[in-house]
């Protein structure tokens, strides 16, 4: 076992706004329950571009994004037993919570009563800050690590870990299935894959896109029907259509124009967090016993559900893998919505 802390290579922000960089970060020693990760791929999330930018308050600087994490253990603590070496396996957006919360214990980590440990840009117990999957190796406890089935390869499977549980779990908790209309708002990382799961799932899938730019796409990954939002017609045509709506942008949307495609006692759920906050009249609520709610990640025990729904329905995320030099042409792609559907880093090429 590993007795003293490393340092690996990776991608770091040196500060707000500037571009990612080659550099050298610490990995602690593997300790009785962690594991060593020797990561394969990380996948590109909006949200690291965000945080890399203080898009959403301060950060940590030097910062490692990267959440979506796929690779294959190398090294195990005395007392894990869940993982041997050899194994795939993945890591999200958190690694660590209080475990004893009623919300830890209810397998609901994501929302501790005491603060996640997130995968980057936070503290870990010790006051250490965490770094994340643009590197070649990371060290985690085996209680946030999951285990990634033998049906997704790890290139496809790496978005998933973000991307995939952050639409997966509130299509299930609003029970999307056989004779349930859900609409898809924005097909991009979180759209494509929010559009796969709900067809598996067996719901009728809209997408709800500014253009129809992507229509093929959309279709051929599972969506019954596609509209754009840029044209009026639309909010009048679909006017008290759907059941769900799930909401993956992460710009503030006119939640007025949407909330009335709901039929009654339907829900809006939002997964993109805009930087900037956004307005409502309440009277878009109040008729038809709307609901308008928020859901970030999975718990660990859903997380690892997901991975095996997916493995079990086929379905990998859409991706562009690239090599860690183009990381910051690839953030600037992300924000002008030109990737299908993620990008994924090669860590090899760190």
């Amino acid at each position: 076992m590993t007795t003293q802390a490393t340092t690996v290579p990776a991608y770091a922000a040196p500060a707000a706004k500037a571009p990612l960089e080659r550099t050298t970060i610490p990995r602690r020693a593997v300790g009785e329950h962690d594991v060593l990760i020797e990561i394969k791929y990380a996948g590109i999330c909006h949200s690291d571009i965000h945080q890399a930018r203080d898009g959403w308050g301060e950060g940590i600087f030097p910062m490692v994004p990267g959440h979506e994490i796929a690779g294959v253990v190398t090294e195990t603590g005395s007392g894990v037993t869940r993982f041997a070496v050899g194994d795939r396996v993945g890591v999200g957006c958190m690694v660590d919570s209080c475990r004893v919360c009623d919300n830890c214990r209810a397998g609901f980590q994501q929302h501790c009563a005491n603060g996640s440990v997130m995968t980057y840009n936070a503290l870990d117990k010790n006051g250490e800050p965490t770094y994340g999957g643009y590197s070649t190796h990371i060290v985690v406890d085996e209680a946030f690590t999951v285990r990634i089935p033998d049906g997704l390869s790890l290139d496809v499977a790496a978005p998933l870990l973000c991307a995939g549980i952050t639409v997966y779990s509130p299509l299930r908790h609003w029970n999307a299935g056989p004779g349930v209309k859900v609409a898809v708002v924005g097909l991009g990382g979180l759209g494509h894959m929010a559009v796969k799961i709900a067809n598996a799932l067996g719901a009728e899938v809209t997408v709800l896109s500014q253009s129809l730019r992507k229509k093929d796409d959309g279709l051929s990954l599972g969506a019954r029907h596609y509209y754009a939002t840029s044209d009026d017609a639309t909010f009048e045509a679909l006017a008290g259509t759907f059941d769900l709506i799930i909401s993956t942008v992460s710009a503030p949307l006119a939640l007025d124009r949407f909330l009335g495609l709901l039929r009654t006692d339907g829900t809006m759920v939002n997964v993109g967090a805009p930087e900037e906050p956004v307005s409502l009249n309440l009277f878009s609520l109040i008729g038809g016993r709307k609901a308008l709610a928020g859901s970030t990640i999975g718990g660990i025990p859903e997380t690892q559900e997901m991975l095996d729904f997916c493995a079990e329905h086929g379905l990998g995320a859409e991706i562009e893998v690239i090599r860690a030099d183009q990381v910051n042409e690839a953030y600037e792609r992300v924000l002008r919505s030109d990737v299908r559907y993620r990008f994924v880093i090669d860590t090899a090429t760190i």
